[in-house]
């Protein structure tokens, strides 16, 4: 990371000339805050000297001046004050030349890091139930799945993706429920539906059987009991719906290019977390109350009392959740386990961190519960129950026309080979960089007329930049020769700005890896397009009569495109070369 060297090294320097002027004091190199000045014309970095100014019984004016003297004296960056400030503008032939060389010989892995190397992460995210499609929730779940797991293999992880497919309790009965007396032995195929769809239908339909029928929900408690025994009649139908359900959501993830390394079952681990709270029970860990209902007591830690385990024997997610944690550190030891689920849970993985902890398992100290908030669209909030969700295919289908209509009324078809395959392209940069750019912990809404923008702070439109950039390369007609290229002609301010940038990249990959937040990547590879739109608009890269100088540019072209491709892969934003 060369700024935040060149950044360290600075501190270094300033600490040793106060250390100079004060003798031996108990200073750190951490004492110097380092801040970016408000104009890029007055300097890289700045150095406010506050904090110095009790040790050295000296006004932060006066220190700044006579720490900026020595400094002179001994170094080619250039110090002017400003108050208590010391703006250090660095020199720049070592650092652009640096840059370069780095972008180009790391190409697709520049920015990356192996400091998290060795280390074993799991994340969940999705986790679907086999009772409804995909909607818009799951949509931001997905794309902050991928793109944090993407993240963190970027900082050097060994990340495995895990799905967990709710398809067990109470919730898949009455989806069952309702086909059985509803459904007079329809399908998908006879319905001309995708079969999630064709389910998630169901769903709906039990909302209405138990507003007419007040025994409905009696019915299908009493289907759960019957699945939990193993009734060979209610297995039958569960795997067949559950089947249509998970094909149909395949066919979703394959479109919006989500993949897991492992799926788990909730009907295959929940009777192991059952056993898992007996165990409790005989330990001490957990009690039963006068109805045969098993409880934790976490009033010690303002956490409330917890049923574990129903009367009837029945399990909850709770439950459920304890079993699928424990066996998975039993197919792959993690140090890390990372739960992409929205922040109405937060209660929840508080009470299953803790209660792992209680069991004995010393690796819940490393359980990390990613909380995202909602997501809606302007129209307003969701309701699965009622079938007021907003579809993750419908949205994907609407925004894939929205991009094709775009490509349409600009003229753009005759540049595109494929429209239908670059409008899914656009639509899943629009929906994964609008979802991705609000910070997780926020609630959102999705604007799909917004995310489609191709201008502004879009997916979109740095896909379109992207292209732009192809553009140029193209029109030249080679690479630059990076080996013999004059990197000091590149002298303006634009192009240090540019420099300055792509060399702070791998600082934010590291930055995005540590705070599991894909939204330090969407800003800066928004601020990184617009720069270079800038510089684009400003300066003439290839219209020149210095071929050196247009050579030096490409080269510095180049490496800007890499770095805008290496942000698109981590936050998935396909690359078009033509657009």
């Amino acid at each position: 990371m060369i700024m935040e060297n060149i950044k360290n090294i600075l501190r270094e320097k300033i600490l040793n000339a106060v250390e100079s002027i004060a003798g031996n004091i108990d200073l750190k190199a951490g004492d110097v805050v380092v801040e970016i000045p408000p104009q890029p014309e007055l300097g890289d970095f700045a150095f406010p000297m506050f904090q110095f100014a009790k040790v050295l019984k000296k006004s932060p004016v006066q220190i700044a001046s006579q720490i900026s003297e020595i400094l002179k004296k001994s170094d080619e960056n250039s110090y002017q004050t400003a108050g208590p400030y010391i703006n250090v503008k660095i020199k720049r032939d070592d650092v652009i030349r640096d840059t370069l060389k780095k972008i180009s010989e790391a190409g697709a892995e520049y920015g990356f890091s192996s400091r998290r190397k060795g280390e074993k992460v799991m994340l969940e995210f999705s986790c679907p139930n086999t009772n409804k499609p995909l909607h818009l929730g799951h949509l931001r779940n997905d794309s902050l799945g991928e793109s944090v797991s993407r993240i963190l293999k970027a900082n050097g992880a060994d990340v495995k993706k895990v799905n967990l497919i709710n398809d067990r309790g109470i919730h898949i009965c009455k989806s069952m429920l309702a086909y059985k007396e509803l459904g007079n032995g329809t399908s998908p195929e006879s319905e001309n539906m995708k079969s999630d769809h064709f389910v998630g239908k169901y769903y709906v339909e039990f909302t209405r059987l138990s507003k007419q029928d007040e025994k409905a929900d009696e019915r299908a408690r009493e289907m759960l009991i019957k699945w939990e025994n193993g009734d060979e009649e209610t297995i039958k139908l569960w795997e067949k719906m559950n089947k249509w359900t998970i094909d149909g959501v395949n066919e979703t993830y394959k479109k919006t290019g989500v993949s897991f390394d492992k799926v788990y079952y909730e009907s295959q681990t929940y009777s192991s977390g059952k056993d898992e709270v007996l165990k409790g029970l005989e330990k001490g860990v957990f009690y039963k109350d006068e109805k045969g209902t098993v409880w934790v007591d976490l009033e010690d830690i303002n956490l409330d009392k917890k049923v574990l385990l129903r009367a009837d024997s029945t399990s909850l997610y709770l439950t459920q959740d304890l079993g699928t944690a424990i066996k998975r550190h039993e197919d792959w030891p993690f140090e890390t386990l990372i739960y992409v689920v929205a922040s109405e849970q937060q209660y929840h993985f508080k009470v299953l961190f803790e209660v792992l902890a209680r069991l004995g398992y010393k690796w819940a100290e490393n359980l990390y519960h990613l909380s995202y908030g909602m997501v809606n669209l302007p129209e307003g909030k969701m309701k699965s129950r009622e079938g007021t969700v907003v579809d993750a295919d419908d949205l994907f289908a609407q925004l894939t026309e929205m991009a094709a209509n775009e490509i349409k009324d600009k003229e753009r078809e005759t540049f595109v080979e494929n429209i239908g395959e670059t409008s899914e392209k656009i639509a899943l940069s629009a929906l994964n960089y609008y979802l991705l750019s609000t910070n997780p912990s926020k609630d959102m809404i999705f604007n799909p007329k917004e995310s489609l923008s191709f201008n502004g702070n879009t997916g979109p439109y740095l896909q379109y930049m992207g292209a732009r950039i192809n553009s140029i390369l193209n029109k030249y007609g080679r690479s630059a020769d990076r080996k013999n290229v004059d990197a000091s002609l590149l002298s303006s301010d634009d192009e240090w700005d540019l420099i300055k940038m792509t060399a702070a990249f791998p600082q934010v990959v590291e930055e995005a890896g540590n705070e599991y937040n894909p939204a330090a990547v969407t800003s800066y590879t928004y601020e990184l397009a617009k720069r270079f739109s800038k510089y684009y608009h400003d300066v003439q890269i290839l219209n020149n009569d210095d071929k050196k100088l247009v050579e030096a540019r490409v080269y510095l072209v180049e490496m800007v495109l890499q770095v805008l491709k290496n942000c698109f892969s981590l936050i998935g934003i396909p690359f078009l070369e033509v657009m």
